[in-house]
């Protein structure tokens, strides 16, 4: 992972003394009794406060009480429940006593007595070594620093620490790839959080056929786990962990104090990788961020999970691809890896699954330093990342072209154009289709705004005309975020387009207008054709050029993705090249084992002029 060299040595001096003040406290407490630890949620917006701790008898306790409610109160509870777990745990004893006696065939003399009935532990909460009054209210008597004694034990009262909200690492796990854990934190973010990556000693031993009782000892199933060395939030197993399992133990921080640490282990060993992959010979030219003058900028359609797990996909759309490299969990791998080797400043993309973006897309490249937001069309979305150290998020313009288009007084002329064709209008808006439109700041230069834009328009092949009204639909919204509510700043506009470069719609941005006579207003037929003029503000050009295609499955090949930008402010300083025909074909066409989609990321390093 790339972090700023001074922040990741002062992480790991983090670490190291966060470990040394632990064995500190360990031996300290050691030798004083054990301060257990009591852990106090309170938010002032919510009316209940929640304090969880463990019992003497190992239950672990979770109470929500009124932030309102007297102190007293709740410590009364506190007794009760203590109480409960006693009485709980002495049955336990005797039970277990009683099935021992019976095992070794030893005769019970008689009805034990019965116990003396256990008094209420005593229950008290110091502050600063004095007893807080039990009319003080609980959001002011639940201190950080404050003492909980029950009976004997006492528990040091942690207010809001950094928590874990959720912990997940991915289901499958392969050589080679990146693993990113699913991080949600309270009071504490990742980039202050410390993590310790192990692995099993030796594969875990196989169960015994039947599921009956293995004849293995105990601490013969409990592997043993031996570090990696790894200390970041992202792990990329080697060949040598294939087989074993990892395990994760993190620490969640915000940077002055730590929260409860946590472990995982993975559900799955690590499996082997699928060799080369499409995207590996592009990294070689993306190994590094871009200097601060350039913005390395992707355009993906990663193929929506919804789309790439149906029959009609596995048995007409692709069925040279071998059905296990369709499942999510395989694709994801490679979709990550392929996204966080580019060490983009700007990613689009399009088709994306919701679970997909907060489950996957974020946690991984979260982790290398992008922020990402969301639109949801119907089914699937687009998502739009952006390096955090080269830019902040100003503002969100997101439209759906059915909406916009009805609606919005911007698109009154366009909309009077196509109500005179009943037919194509009625088709228009049936289409569910959006542009996410971000305004971005650099946090370089305060003075540098940029606009991106991100689409997926309408797929059919005979949609020519719905194409080229929602793309001046989407024109229109553009030059109103970039002329009229941030005057003059400059425009990235991705995404799959659905066009090849012979196209009207292609024609349309490349050349500023289309003439009313373009054979793709009647793209599907006499009864929807919609003639009219169009012409819209920019000039703009493709970035990657013509590609000979950025979509390649079994039936159909073309140029269908495109990464516009505005001549007046930017230029292009690279292209990365796309893979090569070979690579493209060698398991016939995309997707495949070895790349994720059946289109082809464009990536391009663009500059200010």
């Amino acid at each position: 992972m790339w972090r700023l060299p001074g922040v990741r040595a002062a992480l790991r001096g983090v670490r190291t003394a966060v470990e040394r003040r632990s064995r500190t406290e360990a031996a300290s407490e050691t030798s004083v009794g054990a301060m257990e630890r009591a852990v106090v949620r309170c938010v002032p917006s919510e009316p209940k406060l929640s304090l969880s701790f463990a019992l003497a008898d190992g239950s672990h306790k979770n109470m929500q009480r009124d932030q309102s409610e007297p102190v007293g109160r709740a410590l009364s509870r506190i007794a009760t429940n203590a109480l409960k777990g006693h009485a709980k745990a002495a049955a336990a004893k005797k039970i277990r006593k009683n099935r021992a006696n019976a095992s070794s065939g030893v005769a019970c003399a008689g009805p034990e007595p019965e116990p003396a009935a256990a008094c209420e532990p005593v229950v008290k909460l110091y502050y600063r070594e004095e007893a807080v009054a039990e009319d003080v209210l609980n959001v002011d008597a639940w201190q950080d620093g404050a003492v909980l004694q029950i009976g004997d034990v006492k528990y040091k009262v942690e207010r809001n620490p950094p928590t874990f909200t959720e912990l997940q690492l991915p289901r499958y796990i392969m050589a080679g790839f990146p693993v990113c854990p699913k991080l949600g934190v309270e009071f504490g973010d990742p980039t202050g959080s410390l993590f310790s990556w192990y692995k099993e000693t030796k594969p875990r031993a196989a169960e015994p056929e039947g599921g009956g009782p293995s004849s293995s000892s105990p601490s013969s199933l409990s592997p043993g786990w031996t570090e990696t060395g790894v200390d970041e939030r992202v792990y990329t197993p080697s060949n040598a962990d294939i087989g074993l399992r990892l395990k994760l133990h993190c620490t969640p921080g915000n940077g002055q104090r730590f929260g409860p640490s946590r472990e995982l282990e993975s559900v799955c060993p690590v499996e082997a990788g699928p060799g080369t992959c499409t995207f590996d010979h592009r990294h070689l030219y993306t190994k590094k961020v871009t200097d601060d003058a350039l913005i390395r900028t992707v355009s993906y359609n990663i193929l929506a999970d919804t789309y790439a797990q149906t029959e009609f996909s596995r048995t007409v759309l692709y069925p040279y691809c071998a059905p296990y490299a369709l499942e999510l969990d395989y694709r994801q791998n490679l979709i990550q890896k392929e996204l966080t080797g580019y060490n983009a400043d700007l990613i689009c993309l399009q088709e994306v699954d919701r679970c997909v973006f907060t489950d996957s897309l974020v946690p991984a490249l979260e982790a290398f330093g992008l922020e990402g937001v969301f639109r949801i069309k119907q089914h699937e979305g687009l998502a739009t990342f952006y390096r955090k150290s080269k830019f902040s998020l100003l503002s969100q313009h997101d439209i759906a072209f059915h909406e916009a288009l009805q609606s919005d007084p911007l698109h009154k002329e366009l909309l009077e154009k196509l109500a005179l064709y009943p037919a194509a209008q009625e088709r228009v808006l049936q289409r569910s289709s959006v542009v996410q439109v971000s305004v971005l700041q650099s946090t370089m230069d305060s003075s540098r705004k940029i606009c991106v834009a991100n689409t997926h328009l309408y797929w059919h092949p005979k949609g020519g005309y719905i194409r080229l009204i929602q793309m001046a639909v989407a024109l229109a919204h553009i030059r109103h975020v970039s002329c009229d509510l941030y005057p003059g700043i400059p425009v990235i506009f991705c995404g799959d387009f659905n066009s090849t470069p012979s196209t009207g719609m292609y024609h349309f941005v490349i050349n500023g207008s289309i003439a009313e006579d373009h054979e793709d207003w009647t793209s599907n037929g006499e009864e929807e054709r919609c003639n009219m003029s169009l012409s819209h503000f920019f000039k703009l050009k493709s970035a990657c050029g013509e590609p000979a295609y950025t979509n390649y499955v079994g039936g159909f090949h073309g140029c269908l993705d495109y990464i516009f930008i505005d001549l007046n402010a930017l230029e292009v300083e690279q292209v990365i090249p796309l893979p090569s025909h070979e690579e493209v074909t060698t398991h016939q066409a995309l997707p495949s084992v070895s790349h994720p989609s059946d289109h082809i990321a464009l990536v391009c390093d663009l500059k200010w002029k």
